[in-house]
């Protein structure tokens, strides 16, 4: 049977699960993908080249071959990639060079699916880069099927997931696309079949694919600035000039970066360094274009790269769709948004090609947009539609010519493409509000548990009964409302199922059941911080929203004030220098770990990077690499002198410190110095099988010993208590003396703790560990600071009673119970932690290396979960932290309860359960505020760029935190409670010894 404290926690649970359900399903709902398919054989112009060779150089930057390179950061990247260049230059009606916008998320599936169907991506489409699904909207891949032409591809088997049948027998060569350590098999495979296909004398393809993954894995592994990058773009300048070289005259050559990559080498969000990519397309025969001097200026586009002293053209990457269709005689597909690119069709002066083109381009966007209208989310586009009917009807005036025409044809392309990208997500404002309904009521009724527990102090059996109950008949009951009013209501409920109308009611019955049936005090709102307030509240701002990591290192620094003041004012000496001595090492703490930084694109120029050695190479900083093995042998040192304080580091401390906690720490550490030698070559490649080798034996042997060999101990022999037993001959007597009982609950929790510690230790780069050992003395320190202001609390309100020495009875621990001040500090130094460890609410942040830790290659399960405790673990070690307020210095009094027999734990078990509940509501406070922000602006120019990943971190540090504590409560507290139950008798009428 589930223990009424953990009861309490899964429905809190529930209750936020079924609002982030709700809401998220609301708001984050993809684009429907229209099945037409374009079968208009005459929507086409005669091709000018029979085949096409499409060679996609992974994350190729705008800037790696520019002809007008910014002002150089590095000497090894610009300019390397010279040949596009140099043939733009001596050949300029047969080449062109683009700078081309790559709409996010900038990752590869979504950039495959936008070069091949001329569609936008939606912000949840990320998530699928992972699990790619075959493509089923109309595509050129579809196009060159029905037309009867055949296909070959090399390189990254992304393209085999999305199109399994598209490519002719023996023409198919696919390769592992994650392995982002391995920077050449790829790039080698595609070389190998490359070459023959182009030298096979048949012709056996139509259309070629090759996608190099190099340039992006460099990038991924050692940023843009590494001299691995020149080796790369020299080995792709190389693979150019030879392709080149087998051109014949009818094939089109078209080499293009799915995406960019920012300063350290990653992509995945919007910054101008990961959606500029490069595009380059070339005729060995044919020109593509005359006399360009006569084309009309207001259809082309003009963008400046970062630092660079000029603008250059640009186009949109899902241009290179329907022109790639018309150049090789194909219809457009039918989802395309995309706009011809006019220099590849100017071929004479009054430029007729060009204008057939356009024409063909925007009947094929009006067709599509009146599928779309026709369709069921047609109604997205009501308050637009009056403005495209009108941009439309400006195309067919029969008085337009020459200029005006072109002009009036590119600007309803672009007029539907703008209005698209407005709607590229799809909204259910009635989901998100019920969302909103369940994530408010929700933490009312939390708030309300949480209220009533500080009241009921011992009485936690007569407390927790009658509201497990009522939650669960509420839950009962609301799941048959809800079915109820989803069968009859279903005709007024629009995109709203059986299943929403009972994870809506369900849960917020049952919390305005528990609302009703225990109201908290009006008092109790006066408990709540206004930290808290001041969080939530600033999710409605952009900057604070980019400020964050700043505005936390505000609230952890002053979530202390209120102790440093106790300190001052307390009874003993004793105190004051334990509290204001703890303090200041806890404010050391969090001002160190703030000096680890990593920047988003809106805090520049005013951010600099430190997490890493500098912004463009993602390699720790020298004092780093210095402090690592320091580091991992100091924390268990540290950890083992604050446990001596309470003599704790007795019974499994004596041993599960220095036989697991130390190697496993040591072992994590030595992974990312391997992994720091591989990466930067210094042992040259000679070395690099026997690194990688090593360091995956390193991880698994950390996760390993503390997971096996430390678990078992754990769960075995769980305590951190000796007994010693001496006899008195002369008066016939046996001393029994407890060692460790001060802190019988603590000590064997903090070595729980420090499991999880290991494995989010491990999982995390250098940097990230030194961070997470400042942490964890902050964490310490400030557990210290809570046992000493409770005590200086305990005497202050024994003294002013008017019976002190009832309150000081040994046998009666009356102290006071923890407060939400106390539970502040743990919750914003999980925050406070995440971004100290190089993560921002940005997609761009998260650190791909670690999903390599155990396995050479993604390997699932093993890479997501390394990549979600590297992310998210330090929000997750602050969530299963927080019982140690309950726990830390508290000894296992027999307390009796008016109506239960004399028990062990009583009063920990209760304020346990209260600090878990004072994490999860912070977490969903925080959580309701970024939804809140997310819905009421999801039309504000920022909202996919700043407002919705900052809901989506919301939403998984919600669930990382109630994983937590649910795993904190219902196994380490339990356990340690199972294990102090047979030594009841030798510790009735214990009393707490500092």
């Amino acid at each position: 049977m589930i223990p009424n404290s953990l009861a309490i926690l899964l429905w809190v649970f529930f209750v936020h699960l079924a609002g982030i359900y709700l809401f998220t399903s609301g708001f984050l709902l993809t684009r429907l993908a229209l099945t037409e398919t374009t079968t208009c054989t005459e929507c086409t112009l005669a091709p000018t080249h029979t085949r096409a060779v499409v060679l996609i150089i992974d994350a190729l930057r705008f800037d790696f071959l520019s002809p007008n390179p910014p002002i150089p950061v590095s000497p090894f990247h610009h300019n390397i990639l010279s040949l596009p260049q140099q043939l733009t230059a001596s050949r300029p009606a047969h080449s062109f060079l683009f700078n081309a916008y790559s709409d996010p998320p900038t990752t590869t599936l979504q950039r495959i699916k936008g070069l091949t169907t001329g569609s936008l991506p939606t912000f949840v489409d990320l998530g699928n880069n992972f699990g790619a699904s075959s493509i089923a909207e109309d595509s050129i891949m579809n196009q060159l099927q029905l037309a009867g032409k055949s296909a070959a591809f090399m390189g990254d088997d992304t393209w085999i997931s999305v199109f399994p049948d598209s490519f002719g027998p023996n023409m198919s060569f696919p390769y592992d696309s994650f392995n982002v350590e391995d920077l050449h098999t790829v790039d080698e495979g595609v070389i190998t079949h490359l070459f023959p296909l182009l030298e096979d004398q048949s012709k056996p393809f139509d259309f070629l694919i090759g996608h190099f993954l190099g340039v992006d894995h460099v990038g991924h592994r050692v940023g843009p600035d590494h001299p691995g990058m020149k080796a790369k773009l020299e080995q792709m300048n190389d693979v150019l000039k030879r392709v080149v070289e087998l051109l014949d005259d009818n094939t089109l050559l078209v080499v293009l970066g799915d995406h960019g990559m920012d300063r350290s080498g990653d992509h995945g969000g919007d910054g101008s360094l990961e959606t500029s990519s490069a595009l380059w397309i070339y005729s060995k025969g044919p020109q593509l274009s005359r006399e360009l001097s006569s084309l009309p200026s207001g259809v082309l586009q003009y963008s400046t790269f970062p630092g660079a002293p000029l603008p250059h053209r640009s186009v949109q990457q899902i241009d290179l769709l329907p022109t790639l269709s018309l150049l090789l005689g194909l219809p457009i597909p039918f989802n395309n948004l995309g706009s011809v690119i006019p220099e590849l069709f100017w071929r004479n002066d009054k430029g007729t090609d060009f204008s057939q083109a356009l024409q063909l381009n925007a009947a094929q966007i009006y067709r599509y947009l009146e599928a779309y209208r026709s369709s069921a989310s047609g109604g997205e586009l009501d308050d637009y539609w009056d403005e495209l009917e009108l941009a439309w009807h400006a195309t067919q005036n029969p008085e337009l010519r020459g200029d005006f025409r072109l002009i009036t044809l590119a600007n309803y392309n672009r007029v539907a493409l703008s209005t698209c990208r407005a709607l590229w997500a799809q909204f259910n404002p009635l989901r998100m509000a019920f969302g909103l309904a369940v994530l408010a009521v929700g933490f009312i009724a939390s708030w309300t548990m949480y209220s009533g527990l500080r009241e009921a102090r011992y009485e936690w059996g007569k407390w927790s009964a009658p509201r497990v109950s009522k939650s669960l008949r509420g839950m009962s009951g609301g799941a048959v409302l809800g079915l109820v009013l989803s069968l009859g209501l279903r005709k007024y409920l629009q995109g709203i199922d059986s299943l929403d109308c009972i994870l809506f009611a369900a849960p917020l019955l049952s919390s305005m059941l528990i609302i009703i049936s225990f109201p908290p005090k009006i008092s109790t709102l006066k408990s709540i911080p206004i930290p808290l307030v001041l969080h939530t509240i600033t999710f409605f701002s952009n900057s604070f929203t980019f400020w964050e990591d700043r505005v936390i290192l505000y609230l952890c620094l002053t979530s202390i004030v209120p102790f440093v003041f106790t300190g001052i004012t307390a009874a003993t000496s004793r105190l004051r220098y334990r509290i204001l001595g703890f303090s200041f090492l806890y404010a050391v703490c969090v001002r160190l770990m703030a000096i680890s930084t990593i920047c988003r694109e809106e805090q520049q120029p005013y951010c600099h990077v430190t997490f890493y050695s500098s912004s463009t190479l993602p390699t720790p900083p020298v004092p780093i690499l210095v402090l690592a093995v320091p580091v991992a042998v100091g924390i268990p040192y540290i950890l083992q002198r604050f446990l001596h304080v309470s003599r704790s580091d007795v019974g499994l401390a004596h041993f599960f410190i220095p036989i697991v906690l130390i190697p496993a720490l040591l072992a994590g550490t030595g992974y990312w110095i391997l992994e720091w030698l591989d990466s930067t070559g210094y042992l040259g490649d000679a070395w690099t099988t026997t690194l990688r080798i090593s360091r995956t034996y390193l991880a698994r042997g950390s996760f390993a010993l503390i997971l096996l060999v430390g678990g078992l101990l754990w769960w075995f022999f769980t305590l951190c208590i000796d007994v010693s037993i001496t006899e008195e001959p002369n008066k016939k007597l046996r001393k029994v003396e407890v060692i460790g009982f001060a802190n019988a609950f603590g000590a064997p929790y903090l070595l729980f703790w420090s499991i999880f510690f290991v494995l989010v230790y491990t999982s995390s780069q250098l940097t990230s560990q030194v961070v997470l050992g400042l942490g964890a003395v902050a964490l310490l320190a400030f557990l210290e600071v809570v046992d000493s202001a409770r005590d200086a609390r305990y005497y202050e309100e024994a003294f002013a009673s008017s019976n002190p020495s009832v309150i000081l009875q040994p046998t009666k621990d009356q102290s006071p119970m923890i407060r939400f001040a106390d539970i502040l500090p743990i919750a914003l130094l999980g925050l406070h932690t995440f971004f100290a460890t190089g993560h921002q609410s940005t997609i761009s942040s998260i650190q791909w290396k670690s999903a390599f830790l155990l396995t050479p290659s993604v390997t699932y399960p093993f890479a997501p979960i390394t990549v979600v405790l590297n992310s998210f673990g330090p929000v997750f070690l602050a969530g299963i932290a927080v019982p140690l307020l309950a726990l830390w210095n508290r000894p296992p009094l027999f307390i009796s309860s008016a109506d239960e027999q004399p028990r062990i734990d009583v009063k920990v078990r209760g304020e346990s359960v209260m600090a878990a509940l004072g994490m999860m509501m912070y977490y969903a406070s925080l959580l309701l505020g970024t939804a809140v922000s997310a819905a009421v602006l999801r039309r504000h120019l920022m909202v996919w760029k700043v407002f919705a990943p900052r809901f989506m971190a919301g939403v998984l540090g919600v669930l990382v935190v109630d994983v937590a504590v649910l795993i904190g409560v219902g196994i380490g507290l339990e356990r340690i409670r199972w294990k102090l139950k047979p030594l009841s008798g030798m510790f009735r009428g214990a009393s707490k010894q500092d």
